[in-house]
Formats: C-alpha cells, structure tokens, sequence
C-alpha cells in the first residue's frame, strides 16, 4: 500500500506491480483504515507499504531498504518478482 509515485516507480522497476490504494477516495474504508494504520503506530498514517500483506513500514523506511538491497529480497519472498 502506498501513493507516492517516486516508491511507484521504485516498485515497478524491481519488477513489481504494486497496488495502491488511495485512502481519501475510499469512502467506505478509508477512515477506517487510516485509524487502523495510526493503531500499528503509523503517524502520519500514509504512505505505508505493505509487501505479502505483511507490514513493512513507511516511505522512509522502503528507501531505506531499497539503498541496503533488502526490499528486493522481500519481493522475491513474497514472490512479487521472481529475478
């Protein structure tokens, strides 16, 4: 989950296909999922990144995985990418 376009692109060129959810035009679920967001300690609660539906944390924290090589391995655990 997120809705940067620079973490988009980082995505895509990792060769996943991210999906994003766009909370303020959710008008069923979106406040919701914010304020279930803020519970798992996101303030502020978006963007956050989630990659096999677990939790990885926010935009800050992709950049820092992409720099230390991690988050491509994440993809590939969560079969997101297979290269």
């Amino acid at each position: 989950m997120l809705h940067v376009p620079q973490h988009q692109t980082t995505f895509y060129e990792l060769g996943a296909s991210p999906e994003v959810h766009e909370l303020d035009n959710d008008e069923s679920y979106g406040r919701e999922m914010e304020w279930a967001l803020r519970s798992l300690g996101c303030n502020p609660s978006v963007p956050v990144v989630f990659i096999g539906g677990r939790f990885v944390g926010t935009s800050k924290d992709v950049i820092s995985l992409h720099v230390d090589g991690s988050l491509k391995q994440m993809l590939k655990d969560a079969k997101a990418i297979w290269f």
